[in-house]
């Protein structure tokens, strides 16, 4: 989680110490998602799901591009049908990611409601609903 804000988004990295980050994770994650890794061989990404809300998703940057966010992104996919993510609008390679996969911004923010307070999106994405990717077109 860490790496993943120290190298896509570094000013937020600091918002919070890594005994902070490790906190969250067990007292927040761990009890209330279901969370699932990718390990070569060891911890590389994760996700962490609830109530058809994605609440964590990450894939060290190095390790981007070799289907590990596919597969685990297939997870949640495979238990909702409706699944809602929030992620920065300036970061455009999760949200580059998110809409190949068929998710669509359905609200952009100013940022006030979260603690970064940068400008964030929401994103949703329901089973069944059209796909360009399905249908042929590039995306």
């Amino acid at each position: 989680m860490r790496r993943s804000f120290e190298e896509r988004l570094p000013t937020f990295a600091a918002l919070h110490t890594p005994d902070e980050d490790a906190a969250f994770v067990r007292d927040h994650l761990f009890p209330k998602a279901e969370m699932w890794g990718a390990f070569d061989p060891d911890l590389v990404g994760f996700i962490a799901f609830a109530d058809g809300w994605i609440e964590q998703f990450y894939i060290l940057p190095e390790q981007q591009g070799r289907g590990l966010g596919r597969t685990l992104l297939a997870i949640p996919k495979s238990k909702f049908s409706d699944l809602r993510l929030w992620t920065f609008q300036q970061n455009q390679a999760a949200r580059h990611f998110y809409e190949h996969h068929g998710f669509v911004a359905v609200e952009f923010t100013d940022g006030r409601a979260n603690e970064h307070g940068e400008p964030d999106v929401l994103y949703r994405w329901v089973t069944g609903e059209w796909d360009p990717r399905q249908n042929g077109l590039p995306m």
